[in-house]
């Protein structure tokens, strides 16, 4: 197995690249970012880590060779970022991508490519609260949105039928470390949100299923997850952290960021997925608890 991660620098990446190696101690895994990362403690040895720019030619030559076996495309700008420089998330999140898949094309065709998108492709929901599913026509409310909505008709085969999202993570993160974190968005929202370990069984799952199972149609998925308000999330961190890491989460109101996320749909149908075999998530506190043991010293 040889394997090319994009965007591998998050803690996603570095998860991914990990269980790679522990399922297959004879995989060769290139990790790739705009800053080198770094590899995962238990994968050194046969972890290889290049500081990339994915929109370079020259980058995507040296990268993308007739032997890799899978390649995960995880690199973006991410919403915020995306909205705030129009031009720098055309280049990155559609023309980088398009690139690298016209290059598989020409040297690894048929190379076995998953795609990471993201909610913002839905657009905001017809009515608040509606469960959407793969079915739904996506209809982006965010630049973002469109950018990745327009590299999942790229990556589909056939007919196609700095993230404004980061203090989902961050607040939960920063104070289980002791740290400060902004909460730009009132509590009353709701997100839809999956663990890391989750996120990494199902990226290995969608690596593993054959064609034929998607019967011809499309191959998008949207994988499970839970929704779940803001005033939940913090309940949770109280129930593991403790009051002395609710009060590190400073409540800071930002319009611009609050109406990105307002746009995306906060429930899914997941039924698709789970009849593909996809691993359902759990409770939300057995997600920061595996957060702890994952990545807290």
């Amino acid at each position: 197995m040889n394997v090319l991660i994009t965007g591998a620098g998050g803690f996603i990446g570095q998860a991914l690249a990990a269980a790679l190696v522990a399922e297959d101690k004879a995989a060769s895994v290139i990790l790739t970012d705009v800053i080198e990362p770094s590899a995962p403690d238990s994968a050194k040895e046969v972890v290889r880590c290049v500081k990339a720019d994915l929109t370079s030619q020259d980058v995507r030559d040296s990268l993308l060779t007739k032997h890799l076996t899978h390649v995960f495309l995880l690199h973006g700008i991410m919403s915020g970022a995306a909205e705030a420089d129009l031009e720098l998330g055309i280049k990155v999140n559609v023309d980088a991508t398009r690139q690298i898949l016209d290059t598989l094309r020409r040297v690894n065709a048929g190379v076995r490519v998953i795609f990471t998108s993201t909610t913002a492709v839905y657009g905001p929901p017809p009515t608040p609260g509606s469960l959407l599913t793969e079915a739904d026509a996506p209809a982006p409310g965010s630049s973002y949105g469109a950018q990745k909505l327009i590299s999942e008709v790229l990556v589909r085969p056939g007919k196609p039928t700095g993230a404004a999202s980061s203090f989902a993570s961050g607040i939960f993160r920063e104070p289980l470390n002791g740290e400060k974190s902004i909460l730009p968005v009132s509590k009353k929202l709701s997100v839809w949100i999956c663990s890391p370990r989750t996120v990494v069984k199902n990226l290995m799952h969608a690596r593993d299923l054959p064609a034929e199972v998607y019967g011809g149609g499309s191959r998008v998925v949207n994988l499970p997850g839970i929704s779940v308000s803001i005033h939940e999330m913090l309940a949770a961190l109280k129930a593991i952290g403790g009051q002395e890491a609710v009060d590190l989460v400073e409540e800071k109101r930002d319009p611009a960021t609050e109406r990105i996320v307002e746009s995306w749909p906060a429930k899914y149908d997941t039924a698709r997925a789970q009849k593909l075999g996809f691993t359902k998530d759990g409770k939300l506190e057995n997600t920061l608890k595996q957060y702890l043991e994952d990545y807290h010293d």
